[in-house]
């Protein structure tokens, strides 16, 4: 046993040593963070997957407002297992709680640093249980795999799919388990792990895992018997193993059945050129399959179908296998398949890494098998010019590829040779190994630096902790009064998840699994958004503010890290407002719809008439009106304006929800940035400044592309009524309210028949009960939690059910419970069976015929 697992340690270390080093040495060849100037935060890393670590640093440390089943910081009340299924699954999350908070950056990076480095080793040490070979050979080809395009380009800044590049290889060796017909419980906990982690690339490798042991199964040709029954030993460990993490999955499934729709894409394969592309080193595409894994793992698998010491069965089944998979990612239906059936909004080969997997898979037996002769590396050579000569055509092959490629190729070709004549000349092993080391990690550390440089081209990217950090979340720090009042960090954001990052409960809030009930009804009373309305932002609102129990506004300068940075400057200042309890009582439940003014909509919730909504007139730039409201174009190019009448002194608002660019009211001096582009961004309603004496209100625009102003554009702002109106609610509202994790309660004053409402979006899961009464699914009061009272009613208790959880737990159970039960029917079996002969293990037997 030693002896076989020995080698396995020392490639996987290997593997795990040479993967950090060349993952470091892009990140300084790119003079990324932390070794340089550049951040590294682009896109979801920055706005999702950094401040969800953060949140669970401040739930680890017992700072975090609101627990496991909801997030009061996020959306006015977000449900948070989904989200920890999906960005923080990871076994490896937990250690960001190893680091100082202000060094959370450099968790994450760390954290992404472990994962690649696991799935190295864990792909190395499934090569030599596969078929017995060189051990630092294992090593070379397991860091190829974690260094490979996808992990690189892709997974680098989405730090949660690297868990399922770490549960391919783990898959398979549960396969290779149920080969054997070893234990049960060992498959079924990694299964388990490998789908709580990240399900959603586990399903992937799940896939892929099912392919080799089927691959092993055709090439093993055992009895019929055998067979059906390793198929069945995988299918239930499987099984078993999903259902133990079913808890989490059946959450997150239905964390998405309720999430705001995004936008529905048709796949369309890449071109040939571009699929070639991605296999040499240094190219870069966001939408093309990143099937980069380093020169010497593609030589060896283009030599695999030449190379004659390997059986033909084995060489014939695994490129058979490999082109299989890789003309599956430009078909359609399978594209899907991979998938779960629906394609992604972002990059559409996110199976890519499958692919990679068989790709070093191919290559080591091509070398367990002794070193490729001339005549297999000739004809590999001769495809990887034909490779090389198509991508070509492809706009992702850029100079540096034509810089990498040669060197790259010299290196393995080189050290191949070497290797090939050392069974002749022992003293060239030792440069050939270091030549093929050397050359793997060069090319993946310039892979990963023009990747990293690239990135920042064409993604939104965003600055890592520091002063603005620092100073913002002094500020919130120093207001917060939760529950009695929520503090906003403020409308010029950050990053898309401010509250998670820096404190504060306000309603941005960034997720895959943002609720389409929060969206739309923020959306409703005019708030914007990105990521096509599941990045809902701040709004900075009076009225809203009154109705959500904003007490504090955190006020902060544009980021001057943007590229598009808002108008303004100054100090981060905080504003307050005497606002009523999380918890008001309305006299009557809320029957009328949302219309399309968000005016109006908002004083629907509010219980009171505080606008005026005038018509609004759009000029051009020569002061002709605009019948089509059309700006940004034709003759409202540069300087078109919007005209309108308010009472003297109300507050100015404009909303438009499809302008870009900017907006001042005439004699104020101060503009507002407006950020629209179809289908991805919705521009928020923004205030402008106070009406005239004179009551003629004056809009300047200056528009950065084509969009249009609605009718009802400007709104009128009585603050007086509205100072009026939360008095109101106020008195009449809740006398106490405490919050904990998923719990709300409110003690009430008596009075008649009436409603309650809850200022958190009513997301489903939500159960009331009023007094000691029976608890009911929440009512809807415009898109908040409501809870009819009857007169005698002074109290009030809401709990939260996360969707799926129930079934979750009952799949998880059964699943315990069966496991439970094989382990015993084992035992009983192993303690009543007689002592076996002395004879070749069913592990040896497949190994040979393999």
């Amino acid at each position: 046993m030693k002896a076989t697992t020995r080698p396995r340690q020392a490639a996987a270390l290997l593997a795990a040593a040479l993967t950090i080093t060349a993952f470091c040495a892009g990140d300084v060849l790119a003079r990324s963070y932390p070794f340089g100037p550049r951040t590294r935060s682009v896109n979801d890393l920055g706005n999702q997957y950094v401040p969800f670590h953060a949140h669970l640093w401040d739930l680890l440390h017992g700072r975090a407002e609101g627990g496991l089943l909801v997030n009061w910081q996020s959306g006015y009340g977000a449900s948070f297992l989904p989200d920890l299924g999906t960005y923080l699954g990871s076994p490896f999350a937990p250690l960001v709680a190893l680091f100082p908070r202000d060094e959370i950056d450099l968790a994450v990076y760390a954290v992404t640093l472990l994962k690649t480095a696991s799935a190295a080793a864990a792909m190395a040490w499934l090569l030599l249980t596969l078929r017995p070979g060189r051990w630092w050979a294992a090593g070379l080809l397991g860091a190829s795999y974690a260094l490979c395009g996808w992990s690189l380009a892709d997974a680098s800044y989405n730090p949660m799919w690297l868990d399922g590049l770490i549960a391919l290889p783990l898959l398979c060796l549960v396969g290779e388990r149920a080969l054997t017909g070893r234990r049960y419980l060992p498959g079924v906990l990694i299964v388990a792990l490998a789908w709580t982690a990240n399900f959603y690339t586990a399903y992937m490798a799940t896939l892929g895992a099912a392919l080799v042991l089927l691959l092993r199964l055709l090439l093993a040709r055992p009895a019929r018997r055998q067979a059906l029954a390793a198929a069945g030993r995988a299918a239930l460990t499987t099984a078993l193993g999903v259902g133990l993490a079913a808890p989490l999955v059946t959450v997150v499934y239905f964390g998405t059945t309720h999430a705001y729709p995004g936008r529905v894409r048709r796949f369309v394969p890449v071109p040939a050129e571009d699929l070639a592309a991605r296999l040499l080193p240094a190219t870069y595409g966001f939408g093309s399959p990143a099937l980069y894994v380093g020169l010497t793992a593609l030589l060896l698998a283009l030599a695999l179908p030449f190379h004659r010491a390997v059986p033909v069965p084995v060489r014939t089944g695994w490129t058979a296998l490999v082109l299989a998979v890789a003309l599956s990612l430009q078909w359609a239906p399978t594209h899907l398949v991979w998938h779960a059936f629906a394609t992604p909004q972002g990059s559409p080969y996110r199976q890519a890494f499958v692919l990679c997997g068989l790709l070093v898979i191919a290559a080591w037996h091509a070398l367990a098998y002794g070193v490729p002769d001339r005549r297999a590396l000739g004809a590999a050579t001769a495809l990887l010019v034909l490779t090389a000569a198509v991508a070509g055509r492809s706009t992702l092959v850029r100079s540096y590829t034509w810089l990498v490629l040669p060197l790259a190729l010299a290196g393995a070709l080189g050290g191949l040779v070497l290797l090939a004549r050392s069974g002749r000349r022992a003293r060239l092993a030792v440069p050939a190994v270091l030549l093929l080391l050397g050359a793997q990690v060069g090319e993946s550390a310039a892979t990963s630096a023009v990747a990293t440089r690239l990135r920042l081209g064409h993604l939104d990217d965003y600055a890592p902790w520091g002063e603005r950090q620092e100073v913002q979340a002094a500020a919130i720090a120093g207001a917060d009064g939760w529950p009695r009042y929520r503090t906003d960090p403020g409308r010029a954001q950050t990053v898309g998840n401010d509250p998670l990052l820096v404190g504060g409960e306000g309603a941005q809030y960034y997720s895959s699994l943002t609720s389409d009930v929060l969206s739309r009804t923020l959306t409703a009373l005019g708030g914007g958004w990105t990521s096509r309305g599941r990045s809902v932002q701040s709004l900075d609102n009076a009225v809203t503010d009154v109705v959500f129990s904003v007490g504090a506004r955190v006020n902060s300068p544009p980021d001057p890290h943007q590229k598009h940075p808002s108008p303004g400057g100054g100090p981060v200042t905080v504003t307050r407002r005497d606002v009523p309890p999380l918890v008001t009582v309305r006299a009557a439940p809320g029957t009328r719809p949302f219309g399309p003014s968000p005016y109006r909509n908002q004083e629907l919730l509010l219980g009171s008439r505080v606008y005026t909504v005038p018509r609004a007139t759009v000029h051009d730039d020569g002061g002709r009106p605009l019948p089509g409201r059309r700006v940004g174009s034709g003759t409202a190019l540069t300087r078109p304006t919007v005209t309108a009448r308010c009472p003297a002194g109300t507050q100015v608002h404009l909303w438009a929800p499809h302008f870009s660019g900017t907006a001042r009211l005439a004699g104020t001096g101060t503009s507002a940035r407006f950020r629209f582009a179809y289908p991805r961004n919705r521009a928020a309603m923004e205030p402008l400044g106070l009406a005239p004496a004179s009551g003629r209100v004056r809009i300047e625009l200056t528009p950065d592309r084509p969009g249009r102003v609605p009718s009802g554009a400007v709104g009128c702002l009585d603050t007086a009524r509205l100072d009026a109106a939360a008095a109101r609610l106020k008195a009449t509202g809740a006398t106490e309210v405490t919050v904990s994790d998923g719990t709300v309660r409110a003690e009430l004053p008596a009075g008649g028949k009436r409603v309650a409402v809850v200022a958190a979006p009513r997301i489903a899961g939500w159960r009331c009960a009023a007094d000691d009464g029976p608890e009911r699914p929440a009512d809807d009061f415009h898109g908040l939690i409501a809870v009819p009272l009857d007169a005698t009613a002074t109290s009030l208790t809401c709990t939260f059910h996360p969707p799926g959880l129930r079934l979750g737990g009952a799949v998880g159970a059964a699943s315990l419970l069966t496991l439970l039960l094989l382990a015993a029917v084992t035992a009983v079996r192993r303690r009543r069976a007689p002592a076996p002969p002395t004879t070749t293990s069913p592990r040896e037997r497949v190994t040979t015929a393999l």
